[in-house]
This record gives C-alpha cells, structure tokens and sequence, in this order.
C-alpha cells in the first residue's frame, strides 16, 4: 500500500519529468483507465484502436501536460481521478467519432456521459488490494516479455514516449519500435488470456 500522500508526491514528482513518478501513477490506475475505456466503447469497436490505446493515450496526454505545467491546480489523488477520467472519456469519444467520418452512414457522435454517470465513475478511488494487484500483474507482465529490450520499450511506452523518442534511446528506427510493441501486445494478451 502507498503511503498516505503518495499520489500528491508521484504527481510532484511527475511534473518535474521524474519517470518513476510516472511509472508509479500509471501501475496505481492504469487498469481502472482500461475499465473505463471499455465502458465508453462498449457498442462501438474502434479498428484503429482499443481500450488499453485509449487508456495509454489519455495518460500520456496528462503526463505531457503535467510536464508542461498545464494543471498547475491538480494537486492530489481525487482531482487526479477526475483528470484522467475526463481525459479518457474525452480520447474513447474522440476515437469513436473519427472511426464513425470514416464510415459512409456513421453513426452521429456519441453523447458524453450524463453527470450522474461521471459522478459514480469519479467518486471510485482503487482500493489498496487493487493497487498491489494492478502493481503485481504490471511486474508479471514485464517479466513475461524475457527480453531487456522489450521491457525498456514498455516501460518507456507507459511513460509517455513516443515511438520516435524510443527509437532513439534506443538507436533504432521508429518502425523497429512498432514491431516491437506488437511482439509485447502479442505476449501480454496471450498472458492475459491464459
């Protein structure tokens, strides 16, 4: 379990560009960020994307804001919660929309969640056994991938690099990293599903 203040500090942290900070934020809601994608996208399934996408790019959304002092008001655990909430919300309709201007008869732009919804959705705070076990399988799955490489990527990946910026800690091309990240979704959802 976190020590009390741990959020505040990792959000601190984070928008001082500390990566920990951001590795930590992301074990702690990374899973509950899927939940809630999945929940936005039930009925419409995107084929450019999924709700790990969603949930991946909403995070990096606010890790880049928070690095550029773009919520100088957030300040800890619950306006942290709802930060990410809308940001997820926000990237799951956005998906949607896009998806349905490529169809010829799409269907019109979902409406957002009504404010009895969002406020059910903003008031779940993770439970100290849901944090060690999103903390837990997190570590299993980096395990899993067996290749140092891989492991970086991910990691980077969760941080909020892009795949230019890996490519060039790692000293490869930008499609390496593509190829690499499908070998790791191609890993974790045979883990997951196993």
């Amino acid at each position: 379990m976190a020590a009390k203040g741990s959020i505040t500090r990792w959000i601190d942290l984070l928008k001082v560009g500390d990566s920990l900070a951001a590795q930590k934020l992301w074990e702690r809601y990374f899973q509950r960020l899927v939940w809630l994608a999945r929940q936005k996208l039930q009925g419409n399934r995107p084929r450019a994307a999924d709700e790990e996408d969603v949930a991946l790019s909403a995070f990096d959304s606010f890790c880049r804001g928070a690095e550029t002092g773009r919520f100088p008001e957030l300040l800890g655990r619950d306006g942290l919660w709802r930060l990410l909430v809308v940001l997820t919300n926000r990237k799951a309709a956005h998906l949607v929309r896009d998806e349905s201007r490529h169809k010829r008869g799409g269907k019109a732009d979902p409406p957002m969640a009504d404010e009895q919804e969002l406020q059910q959705i903003l008031s779940r705070e993770p439970t100290p056994e849901f944090a060690a076990e999103v903390a837990e399988q997190c570590q299993r799955l980096l395990a899993r991938l067996g290749d140092r490489d891989l492991e970086s990527v991910a990691l980077w990946r969760m941080e909020g690099y892009r795949n230019d910026e890996i490519a060039d800690k790692l000293g490869c091309t930008p499609r390496t990293v593509e190829r690499k990240l499908r070998i790791i979704r191609g890993l974790w959802e045979k883990e997951i599903t196993s």
